[in-house]
């Protein structure tokens, strides 16, 4: 490591640890929902790096992120892995690798102390060896009450929806509501998501990043409509 290195690496250290001092009173949002991007882009920028390396690198990256979230306070957080148009829309060498690595992440997390795996999509459509890791994953981790992972694996937008909708429905049904505040509530939640968007492709995520995005968090001003 050069002088120059070096001296980056320090400020870097202290930047982000003043930043963790200044969020540490800060209430972190309860749940945080990251759509992986950028894996087969950081591969073909890298030399001699093949797509499936870069797709393992952005599942050790993810395996990071979820540690900085539960370091944080954050209860719930959604990893969007895989869709129903990327089990189409990718060579099978591409989706082969995609799937082992998946399932390796999936069996990776059920091992963490704590940590809840849950599995959100279709599973019609997956291998029968990513579907028997996703379950397994599941129902290892079933009693746990630390991190909630919801896994997104063969997800799409109709059965994103058709999930939702039915969820607020048991929701109501649990807590003796009317129809009629059914409409309500459901716009309410989609107008209490917040979005935040990091130009770093998965792999070159850093520490840095995910404390930049808590702190504008923090100082959204939130009016609800008023």
């Amino acid at each position: 490591m050069t002088v120059r290195e070096a001296v980056k690496s320090a400020l870097y250290g202290l930047y982000v640890s003043r930043l963790r001092n200044k969020l540490r009173d800060a209430t972190p949002p309860r749940h945080v929902g990251m759509i992986i991007d950028g894996n087969r882009r950081w591969a073909n920028s890298q030399y001699g790096v093949s797509v499936a390396e870069g797709h393992e690198a952005g599942a050790n990256k993810m395996r990071e992120f979820l540690h900085w979230c539960d370091q944080a306070g954050v209860e719930n957080v959604t990893l969007y892995l895989l869709s129903t148009d990327n089990l189409t829309g990718r060579s099978d060498s591409e989706l082969n690798n995609l799937v082992r690595i998946i399932a390796e992440l999936a069996a990776d997390l059920a091992r963490v102390p704590g940590w809840r795996v849950h599995h959100v999509g279709d599973t019609a459509k997956l291998p029968e060896s990513l579907r028997s890791a996703l379950v397994t994953a599941t129902e290892a981790t079933a009693h746990h009450s630390g991190l909630h992972i919801n896994l997104a694996v063969g997800y799409g937008g109709r059965h994103e929806i058709t999930e939702a909708v039915r969820d607020i429905i048991r929701e109501h049904e649990a807590a003796g509501l009317g129809i009629d505040t059914l409409a309500d509530d459901m716009l309410w939640q989609s107008a209490h998501s917040e979005l935040y968007f990091v130009e770093a492709l998965g792999p070159d995520l850093r520490e840095i990043d995910f404390f930049r995005a808590l702190r504008d968090f923090a100082q959204r001003q939130r009016r609800f409509g008023t």
